[in-house]
């Protein structure tokens, strides 16, 4: 079959003994890997699916379900990778990305193809087809109005990944749907690593696979972190095994960074940063218990306008397929993100939109965030404004507590607690405490939540 991008399948041929994922406690080697993808791209070839079909690919994280994307990689289909996670969105997601075909795949690897309504054209389809490269649909959040379909060139995507560099055992925390996830699976694959895929994404069972397969690096998200924290599953687990934790996708507060560091100062803490319309950049955190960060390398160029972060890249996506192209003529996106500044140094302060202007002062959600998790007995906190006649905005903040909390006194204990940190311009004024128990936390999680002693 014509492997389009040799230098993948090349690293999958010298390693082709070595583990490449494990799943449900079995190991798959790159051997094994080799001949999905083939067996798999020979099917796609016999049904007929042509270079530039615009493919919805329906499935999770399993060793089929990534052979089945790299068997659409080498095929030269445009892929729009759709997870159980946004099953709500499914057929919105289809509309907006054109998509021609369904691939879903079972837990036993069998492919069902099934024609959609989607024509598959676009100008940035044809922009890649013309090229004969593969092409990638990513889909943003959506929090404010309809989700945005990002177009990348997948050839250009994987570029570079043709650097080698070390060779790990991974969780994979984030899932091909996400920017995150795609880069966790090349970087692993085209280093000849191992991806460990876990199902239950809960701190046990992922500090579980850890401690089982030796896992080196773990790349999660901040609330993520916090829940170990407050479940103190890593008690429970060894994770002697683990050099390097990545955090991304929402912001880190000190709190939280600080606390974790203490409990593994020898685990590499690491910030990493990136987007759905750029791709992710390579960085490096000032020290593993520190919130300022380098980002960039090769390929990007930063710049702050007006206190936000602006980034040029040499490989973004295309565009949109349903929205206007968010870059400058010469190529620069606003990413939205305020960031203070200290040599080649950012810390990252929030984002433009979520700004509360307090009588001409700035106050930023996160570090307000960051000193009310330092308070016993809270579970989780949001910070946000809300409009007022006379200065602007006030500071509010909601909480939620655990269980034999003093529920009565909790507002004013809060007011105190950030007296003590902040300056009066930055403390709530009005302070939201949600119902309901909170023994068990209500995202699917699993984890038990107690009193903090971390």
């Amino acid at each position: 079959m014509p492997l389009s991008h040799s230098f993948l399948f090349d690293v999958f041929g010298k390693n082709r003994d070595d583990d490449a994922i494990i799943w449900r406690d079995q190991v798959y080697s790159y051997g094994w890997l080799l001949g999905r993808i083939e067996e798999l791209h020979q099917q796609l070839v016999d049904t007929g699916l042509e270079q530039g079909t615009v493919v919805a690919l329906e499935a999770d994280y399993s060793p089929h379900a990534i052979a089945l994307f790299l068997a659409l990689l080498a095929r030269g289909c445009m892929i729009v990778p759709l997870t159980k996670a946004v099953a709500t969105h499914r057929d919105e997601f289809c509309q907006i990305a054109k998509a021609q075909v369904s691939i879903s795949i079972d837990k036993d690897g069998n492919a069902d193809i099934s024609v959609l309504n989607g024509d598959g054209q676009h100008l940035l389809y044809a922009e890649l087809r013309e090229s004969e490269h593969p092409g990638l649909t990513l889909f943003t959040s959506g929090s404010t109005g309809e989700s945005k379909a990002a177009v990348h060139d997948l050839s250009r995507l994987l570029e570079k990944f043709r650097v080698q560099r070390r060779k790990l055992r991974s969780i994979a925390f984030l899932l091909f749907d996400h920017i995150g996830g795609v880069n966790t699976l090349f970087y692993s694959l085209s280093n000849g690593g191992c991806i460990v895929i876990v199902e239950d994404r809960n701190p046990d069972n992922v500090l579980m696979a850890v401690e089982s397969h030796k896992v080196e690096l773990l790349p999660t998200s901040p609330t993520f972190i916090n829940l170990i924290l407050l479940s103190e599953a890593y008690e429970r687990h060894d994770l002697s095994s683990l050099k390097t934790l990545t955090y991304g996708t929402e912001p880190m507060t000190e709190t939280t960074l600080k606390r974790f560091h203490e409990l593994f100062p020898d685990i590499q803490l690491q910030q990493t940063y990136g987007s759905s319309e750029l791709g992710i950049l390579r960085s490096k955190s000032k020290s593993s218990d520190s919130l300022w960060v380098q980002v960039g390398g090769e390929g990007f160029e930063t710049r702050v306008v007006d206190g936000v972060l602006g980034i040029k890249a040499e490989s973004p996506m295309l565009g949109y397929l349903n929205a206007l192209s968010p870059f400058t003529k010469d190529g620069w996106y606003n990413t939205g993100d305020l960031v203070a500044v200290e040599g080649s140094y950012y810390r990252f302060l929030g984002r433009e939109s979520e700004i509360i202007n307090v009588g001409g002062q700035k106050v930023y959600p996160a570090e307000v965030e960051s000193v009310i998790q330092g308070m016993d007995g809270l579970a989780d906190v949001t910070v946000y404004g809300e409009p007022n006649s006379i200065i602007g905005n006030l500071v509010c903040a909601k909480v939620s507590l655990f269980d034999g909390v003093d529920r009565g006194a909790f507002s004013e204990d809060l007011k105190k607690f950030c007296r003590a940190e902040l300056p009066d311009y930055k403390v709530p004024v009005k302070v939201v405490i949600e119902s309901g128990s909170h023994e068990i936390s209500a995202d699917n999680t699993g984890v038990k939540k107690k009193r903090r002693q971390v």
